[in-house]
């Protein structure tokens, strides 16, 4: 995927020389040029696209967003209630990731969300141990979330 990019700055570059103008619009005019070489030589590339993992990480920044605030308004809501009735707990999240870089983003997006907290990775790097506000209704909640981001976070690293 690196070597794509700098191909296609390479490009940029080159276009911007042989256009003897030395301005940002000239730079970009280029580097739709080289996005267009590097998309017409991917099949000569080990990896995809690159433009692909990118709004992959877009994608998964989006999700992250969503299940942030989603999650945020869950939490006001307990907040917020005059009596504050919540049964926190832990329990056993099982994943299906397999890359240290992987565990570790997931791991990390689920600590994010509010309401809930990766305690522990086993050995194994199969299950998580989660602690959550609302036992009952945050296993669901967290549960959602985890088959959400193990699938944008796929898409990412994959």
């Amino acid at each position: 995927m690196a070597i794509q990019v700098l191909v296609n700055l390479f490009v940029a570059f080159l276009w911007m020389f042989l256009q003897d103008e030395w301005s940002m619009l000239s730079f970009f005019s280029g580097y739709w040029v080289g996005l267009i070489v590097v998309f017409g030589l991917r099949r000569f590339f080990s990896s995809s696209f690159y433009l692909k993992k990118f709004f992959a990480a877009v994608h998964l920044f989006g999700v992250f967003f969503r299940e942030s605030v989603v999650s945020s308004m869950y939490v006001i809501g307990h907040v917020i209630r005059p009596k504050i009735i919540i049964t926190p707990g832990i329990f056993k999240l099982e994943t299906e990731l397999e890359s240290d870089f992987e565990i570790t983003l997931l791991a990390l997006l689920i600590t994010l969300t509010p309401g809930s907290v990766v305690m522990e990775v086993t050995p194994d790097k199969k299950l998580f141990y989660v602690h959550a506000l609302n036992l009952p209704e945050s296993v669901d909640a967290v549960m959602a979330s985890k088959v959400k981001f193990e699938h944008a976070i796929r898409k990412v690293t994959r």
